[in-house]
């Protein structure tokens, strides 16, 4: 706690009062800036006009069941898919990073030069208001007591399920609920306590907990009570039917996306924005998707293929990472090119005959030997053998990264039309070896006659939107792999570190 100047006047030496004045708002600012363990001094925001000419957004999102998450190979959310649409928007690129603490999401927007949004839905409240600048609401919603029936509900009267249940928040005198510290609810029951004339006790849990991950909790009998926004409480008991949220917490609450009071422009933008799209139905089919649709959730959270259960992204992984260690690849860079052929599906059939996971021609298939393309082992060596085969030929290209799209590039529309791609290239003074920015730029212009009737040009016209957006899209889902997937070279810096 930070002592006001007249506390302790008594006590100092007889000294300028200016001067003691200065020392404490500077004893007071460092404890604020140390708040979170390291001290940080005030910075400059960017606002819109840095983040278009950057041409790349930063927002910090919370990785949970409804805001962003891996699922089946595909990264997903509400936050994550209205995220891509106002970067869209905004004709910028999207940047992610995840923050690993709730409590400090606002502490980082305001001492962080890499994010410019937290995009995550928190409760517009007077203190928040403090510390950043709030969007118009994304929804309303409104907090209810989560709370768990007895053990053998399903057989019991209802009448009898009800009285063990807390059903007013009034019962909650002189017990306690488990909320995360820096939280709403937190904060919440701090008001209510007050306005009930009787303490609530709270059990301050870790801001590293997802709302999800609390209410869990509350399932497996470790805390008996939480608190949580309704149509989160809502979705998560359609899969926990033992949960009870019947009991209001609150009245009506906004829910909005933050940015610093610095970027009033991009705030100006981001309600533009989204009043376009909460007047169009794509924006609540997007939000039924994540909060409405029951069915679609209890199979997420069954699946071993979502983020927040294993370490997994397909049921191919063991398969795909023998592969990619052939090729020495990260495996999650080679999985995220599976999934772009195929989605995972090992029967998919092109409209020109390519088969299976990795979608092999059939003259491709024979000549690597692969008997049977709707093999899964037999489809993923092969097209990583192939891979092999076209990275050797780009061998003057001294980059891996660059190297590693020339040869995904040439998996998607042959050697022979990036070869073209990077002649002309040359002739343009662009780097031939360079993808970025350069040979990619040149498959494009291959889809028009004035290029590629050029007499130089060997191999014609190719549909150059192909291979630039699938070596575009590929790693771009190779970053979300990276933010839920460890390879097992951290996994084993995790071990050593332990």
């Amino acid at each position: 706690m930070c002592l006001k100047p007249k506390f302790m006047m008594n006590h100092l030496p007889k000294i300028p009062l200016l001067f003691i004045l200065a020392f404490f708002v500077f004893s007071c600012q460092e404890q604020q800036q140390t708040e979170f363990g390291a001290e940080v001094r005030p910075i400059e925001k960017r606002d819109l006009a840095s983040i278009k000419k950057d041409g790349k957004l930063k927002a910090l999102v919370v990785n949970s069941s409804t805001s962003y998450f891996l699922y089946h190979g595909q990264p997903m959310g509400f936050e994550y898919e209205l995220l891509e649409r106002f970067a869209d928007y905004l004709e910028v690129e999207l940047e992610i990073e995840v923050s690993d603490n709730i409590d400090s999401l606002l502490y980082d927007l305001n001492h962080s030069p890499d994010i410019d949004i937290v995009a995550y839905g928190l409760s517009v409240t007077s203190e928040r208001k403090q510390q950043a600048e709030f969007t118009d609401y994304l929804y309303l919603t409104h907090q209810v007591l989560v709370q768990k029936k007895p053990d053998d509900w399903r057989s019991m009267r209802w009448s009898k399920i009800q009285a063990e249940l807390v059903d007013d928040a009034i019962e909650l005198i002189g017990d306690t609920v488990a909320v995360r510290k820096g939280s709403s609810y937190a904060q919440r029951l701090e008001n209510l306590s007050e306005e009930i004339g009787g303490e609530i006790a709270i059990e301050p849990l870790s801001g590293k907990l997802s709302t999800d991950e609390i209410i869990k909790k509350v399932v497996n009998g470790e805390i008996e009570y939480t608190i949580a926004d309704n149509n989160i409480a809502s979705i998560n008991a359609s899969y926990y039917p033992v949960l009870d949220i019947d009991v209001p917490m609150s009245f009506s609450q906004r829910v909005s996306w933050a940015v610093s009071p610095q970027s009033s422009n991009l705030l100006s933008a981001l309600n533009k924005w989204l009043a376009e799209m909460k007047s169009k139905a794509e924006y609540y089919v997007i939000y039924n998707k994540y909060f409405k649709n029951k069915r679609r959730f209890r199979q997420q959270v069954k699946s071993e293929f979502y983020s927040l259960n294993e370490n997994k992204i397909s049921k191919y992984d063991e398969i795909i990472q023998k592969s990619a260690d052939k090729i020495d690849w990260d495996w999650r860079l080679l999985a995220s090119l599976v999934y772009q052929e195929s989605r995972f599906k090992i029967k998919v059939k092109s409209w020109a005959g390519a088969k299976g996971l990795m979608q092999l021609m059939p003259s491709t298939a024979k000549s690597l030997g692969v008997q049977n393309p709707l093999d899964p082992k037999q489809n993923i060596q092969g097209g990583a053998k192939y891979l092999d085969k076209l990275w050797n030929k780009f061998e003057d290209i001294p980059d891996s990264v660059q190297r590693i799209k020339f040869t995904m590039a040439a998996y998607n529309c042959g050697y022979y039309h990036v070869s073209d791609a990077r002649k002309l290239a040359e002739k343009r003074n662009l780097n031939p070896n360079e993808w970025d920015n350069n040979v990619e730029k040149m498959i494009l212009a291959l889809s028009y006659p004035k290029n590629y009737n050029l007499p130089f040009i060997k191999y014609g016209y190719v549909r150059g939107i192909e291979p630039h957006t699938y070596v575009e899209q590929i790693f771009k889902r190779y970053e979300h792999y990276q933010k839920f997937i460890e390879s097992e070279d951290e996994e084993l810096e995790q071990l050593e570190v332990s």
